[in-house]
């Protein structure tokens, strides 16, 4: 019954990876693509953290932690961009 429920959550959230990629590449304004590029992080997070789940491993959430700093840190780099235009001050 697990694997039937992962395989379910799983596939929604590829789509919303799908409409995530759309929302990046046709996104009116710059703020747009950050927050669909934060958003994807998210979501690749939840995919790795179901793989995790599903293997029945601890080596997963490991790595879907190490994404969850990542993507933080380059959301800040990339909004500080965005609102000053240099990073390094």
């Amino acid at each position: 019954m697990l694997t039937y429920t992962i395989t379910i959550v799983a596939v929604c959230i590829c789509i919303a990876l799908i409409l995530n990629l759309w929302r990046l590449m046709v996104g009116p304004t710059v703020s747009d693509r950050i927050l669909a590029l934060d958003t994807m992080y998210i979501n690749a997070i939840a995919l790795i953290l179901l793989y995790g789940i599903y293997a029945n491993t601890a080596l997963y959430f490991e790595a879907a932690l190490l994404i969850a700093m990542l993507g933080f840190v380059s959301t800040a780099a990339l909004c500080k961009y965005l609102l000053r235009g240099d990073i390094i001050e």
